[in-house]
This record gives C-alpha cells, structure tokens and sequence, in this order.
C-alpha cells in the first residue's frame, strides 16, 4: 500500500466516524494550506499573494457562511522516518502555525510493527502537537479508537486557542489564571 492510499484509508475512516457530530467539520486529503503570504508591492490595493504547502490529510472547518479554517493537519509515513524528514515536517508544521496560530499539528506513521515512535521524532519534531503509530496501515480496532479520540480533542484545542487569542479583549471571555500543555504517552 502507498502512502497516498494509506492517508485516503484514514481519512474514510475518520469521515465515517463523524468527529464532532456537526456537519460543519470535513476530512481532506492533499488540501494546499498556505504557510505564509508576500506582498509584491503596496499600493491603495494591498493584495498578498499566499505561498502554500501541500498536506496529507486535513481536518477543516466550515462556517454558516462558507467559509473555512483548518484545524488539525496531519504528515503521515510509513515504515521509516529519518531525521530529514522530522526537521522538514516540523518546519512545515511551524510554519502553517504561523500562518493559522490556532491550527494543530500532527504526524502519524503507519506499518511500524511493534516498534514505537523513534527518538528522532521527539527530537526534531518540536512543533508536532501530537504523534501516533500504528502497527500496519489497517489499524486496530483500539488503535483507531484511541485515534479519533485524540482527533476529537485536538478539534477542541484548536477552538479554544482561537477563541482565546481572538477573543481576548471581549469583557465576556474566559479569564485563565494558567495553561499547562500537558504531556500524555502511551
């Protein structure tokens, strides 16, 4: 199986597990997402002009009015990662976040057998909000469980660091005295 036939797999899966029950959410495969905007010239039409990446698999959300925002990307490889494509992919997901400061970040492999994420991942993807292995490219009933589980709540974290950072100076927002990105293995 490809890696192009394994993200489109996952995404059916994922689509048929209706993520949030709301029909505003879609799953992509190979959507552009821009990762930063030039601007060529100022003038009275200020027009910037997006540069974009491409993504494996993408989870967008879609408004009352058509318009739409991704909220979670994920990479996905199969078999090997090398420190190559960490740096590269976390680069990436940096620079998406940069553009879309609310967007979560991922990385999924798949057909890892028993072997577990690889140091070289927590090493240089610094910028992935999550990782997830499995075991072939045809995961586990628990495996994929555990998946859509973590989808779910990446969707959540994505809608509450958008409203936290556009919402900041409404005087009926959430006031929070912390935040604590925490750490969860398995």
């Amino acid at each position: 199986m490809t890696e192009a036939e394994w993200v489109e797999q996952m995404a059916q899966d994922i689509r048929r597990a209706r993520l949030g029950q709301t029909p505003s959410l879609s799953v992509q495969t190979g959507l552009r997402v821009p990762y930063g905007y030039e601007i060529r010239s100022y003038g009275e039409d200020l027009k910037p002009s997006s540069i974009s990446f491409q993504t494996d698999l993408a989870i967008v959300e879609t408004d009352e009015r058509g318009q739409w925002k991704p909220r979670v990307v994920i990479e996905a490889k199969i078999r090997r990662i090398n420190t190559h494509d960490c740096i590269t992919y976390s680069h990436k997901a940096a620079s998406h976040k940069a553009v879309h400061p609310y967007l979560r970040y991922g990385i999924m492999l798949g057909e890892r057998e028993h072997y577990p994420l690889p140091g070289r991942l927590y090493r240089h993807g610094l910028n992935f909000d999550f990782m997830i292995s499995f075991s072939s490219t045809k995961p586990t009933r628990a495996e994929k469980r555990r998946f859509l589980e973590l989808l779910r709540a990446e969707i959540e974290a994505s809608r509450a660091v958008e409203k936290i950072i556009y919402e900041s100076r409404s005087k009926s927002r959430d006031h929070y005295t912390m935040l604590h990105r925490r750490l969860h293995l398995e």
